[in-house]
């Protein structure tokens, strides 16, 4: 029998789909983050598990991972849930399912709500691309260089952060992203006093200063585009050429991601050529 992974509600108990009702009742092993929560979230869907329940949480995953494999390998079936979300994302659970991805064991999934994906269809920013970062780096330099890092960032950004750190964390990216970058901060979804804030990093750092409560998500829009010169991309393909690309090959791809003409890159490399001897 497999490793089933399962979606929790984020704070509203109807979220819960058939599947995890059915899940929580059948399972002979349910490996739960908070055993206290899941206990919770059963009595208020109505359902008694039958299975032996086990703490999983981040601190024990590892020593966890052992017992929850030997009754994987006599084929009971072991259901993950963890406080909210989807287990593994951002919370435990990856190393299980690497574990029995090792060993060839049956993994499965019942699917269920993302604080992820609920705050990017939220945010307002554009949904096409993204990229999720998990939490913020805790210490400032390393904070400071992950910001760094989304500065040419092309894609949406979704990350977590804590509510006593937000405020820092927003004015920081507005220094180092740009005042202007547009982004949003998703609080308490799906719970009652569920909240979405959305504009600037200024806007957003000046809201937050006062002080925020909840579970965070934030969402930070791509960076715009920028048009590189042709002299830049031109230094480019020669550098890759001198790395032993083809200059056909190199021109072509450099075009394609700077969204110019593959033809006329490849003249303006020949050109330069003829003008450097």
């Amino acid at each position: 029998m497999p490793l089933v992974l399962a979606g929790t509600p984020l704070g509203d108990s109807r979220d819960a789909s058939p599947r995890l009702v059915q899940a929580l009742a059948d399972a002979e092993v349910i490996a739960a983050e908070d055993t206290r929560r899941l206990r919770s979230l059963a009595a208020a869907l109505g359902v008694a598990p039958r299975g032996r329940v086990v703490s999983f949480y981040e601190d024990v995953e590892t020593a966890r991972l052992p017992k929850l494999l030997d009754a994987l390998r006599a084929g009971q079936t072991v259901l993950l849930v963890t406080d909210a979300g989807m287990p593994s994302v951002s919370d435990p659970g990856y190393r299980l399912v690497a574990a029995c991805a090792a060993e060839e064991l049956p993994v499965t999934c019942v699917p269920g709500p993302s604080a992820v994906t609920t705050a990017l269809a939220l945010s307002g920013l554009a949904p096409d691309r993204f990229c999720f970062e998990g939490f913020v780096p805790r210490k400032t330099g390393e904070r400071g260089r992950w910001l760094a890092a989304l500065v040419t960032e092309p894609r949406t950004t979704v990350f977590f952060e804590s509510p006593h750190r937000l405020a820092a964390t927003l004015a920081e990216a507005a220094e180092v992203l740009g005042d202007q970058r547009r982004a949003a901060v998703c609080r308490e979804l799906t719970k009652t006093y569920e909240e979405v804030r959305r504009g600037t990093l200024a806007e957003l750092a000046a809201w937050a200063a006062d002080g925020v409560r909840g579970e965070i998500t934030v969402v930070l829009a791509g960076a715009a585009p920028v048009q590189a010169s042709v002299a830049d991309l031109v230094a480019e393909v020669t550098r890759r050429v001198g790395a032993g690309e083809r200059l056909k090959a190199a021109a072509a791809e450099v075009a394609v991601a700077a969204g110019v003409s593959k033809k006329e890159l490849y003249d303006a490399v020949l050109a330069a050529r003829d003008t450097t001897g």
